[in-house]
């Protein structure tokens, strides 16, 4: 994206105005996928209602234990009798009808405290995806008719839009309907119980557009697109995570209304201009802005740099630096740079040579004190 410093606006018609905008600096924010998943998976925790079983589970009963001597588990047993009921075990995680294991309680910790530093730093990374389109069509978008990403169109096409067919006759002529129609032909009807929990149906993620709210045209568009299954509305005051990465995925098609698309760098500034918006906040850098690390370090001007390697993992404990040591048992040139006489007495085989006549043994006998004491 740093290649191409303007975006074109389109018009209603889908159609080059012939305007353009220079590109926001958030595009060239850092993505990163580990963060954003990090603090999707935070937020996503901030909206669940608490659940917990019943107090009175599995405690429903008078049951009492039967104690020893009666060659039964001293679990306790349903009083009474006359029914299958009496005498079964009770209370216990373990029983029918029993209580679970540490029931659940309402007042669990839900909510996951997410850093404002983190959630600002996904936020970035997630419109800095939506610009590379082959990070949105691997997350399913079809966006092979869009004429460019990022995919601005021009407010006056918003200026008079209230009904929904002029919202879609709108997506179609920019080349935006098909990803409409993915969304309506996933429709699926739910497995499980969600089915009965006002979660009957499932489906996939449309387009979003981003308006800004402080056009007049603001409220008629969200209106317009409200009904068209999978698209949805934001604002560019308040872009939320769960909306740019759906599931903690990066690539969302965005569509931007013009007076939005200009007012990134109001929101988030860049890396040297503080954001104006955003108290002392300053756009992600790259911490390395070639990831070819290979590249990298076998360059000729780090490689004019660097020091040699030192010894490898073999090296002696004490010895010199980048010398491995040898055996020389099995090394024959290190073992005749110790001891130059080792050729001979291979050759000649005096290590097999016996002494004629004696039963000595090497070493040990008077023949060889003789010798050792010879000047």
């Amino acid at each position: 994206m740093t290649t191409r410093p303007t975006v074109s606006i389109h018009g209603a018609d889908g159609i080059p105005s012939g305007t353009t905008a220079t590109l926001p600096a958030v595009f060239k924010s850092p993505i990163r996928p580990d963060i954003v998943q990090q603090v999707h998976t935070g937020m996503a925790k901030n909206k669940r209602q608490p659940y917990a079983v019943s107090e009175k589970a599995g405690h429903q009963t008078s049951a009492e234990s039967w104690g020893t001597g009666r060659a039964v588990a001293r679990i306790p047993r349903v009083s009474g009798g006359g029914t299958h009921r009496a005498g079964q075990a009770a209370f216990g995680n373990q029983c029918r009808s029993g209580r679970m294991f540490a029931p659940t309680k309402v007042w669990r910790k839900w909510h996951v405290k997410v850093n404002q530093g983190q959630r600002r730093f996904a936020t970035t990374s997630a419109l800095a995806a939506s610009s590379v389109a082959p990070l949105v069509q691997a997350r399913g978008h079809r966006i092979s008719s869009v004429p460019e990403l990022p995919l601005v169109i021009s407010d006056s096409a918003f200026t008079a839009l209230e009904k929904t067919k002029a919202a879609v006759a709108l997506l179609k002529s920019v080349g935006a309907y098909p990803d409409v129609v993915k969304v309506t032909k996933s429709r699926k009807l739910r497995a499980g119980k969600g089915k009965l929990r006002g979660r009957r149906h499932r489906q996939r993620r449309g387009p979003l557009i981003i308006i800004n709210p402080a056009e007049e045209s603001s409220a008629g568009v969200v209106k317009a697109f409200r009904n068209i299954p999978g698209v949805e509305t934001a604002p560019v005051t308040a872009l939320n995570l769960l909306q740019l990465a759906p599931g903690g995925h990066l690539g969302r098609f965005i569509i931007w209304t013009e007076s939005a698309f200009n007012a990134l760098n109001t929101i988030y500034g860049t890396t040297t201009t503080p954001s104006a918006l955003k108290k002392n906040y300053l756009l992600p850098s790259n911490v390395v802005s070639n990831s070819d690390i290979g590249r990298l370090i076998n360059s000729a001007e780090v490689q004019a740099v660097v020091r040699p390697a030192k010894g490898g993992a073999r090296q002696k404990k004490g010895g010199k630096a980048g010398v491995l040591k040898k055996n020389p048992l099995k090394n024959k040139q290190i073992l005749l740079r110790l001891n130059p006489y080792a050729k001979t007495f291979s050759a000649q085989k005096m290590g097999s040579i016996k002494e004629p006549g004696t039963k000595e043994r090497p070493g040990n006998g008077e023949t060889f004190k003789a010798i050792i004491t010879t000047d």
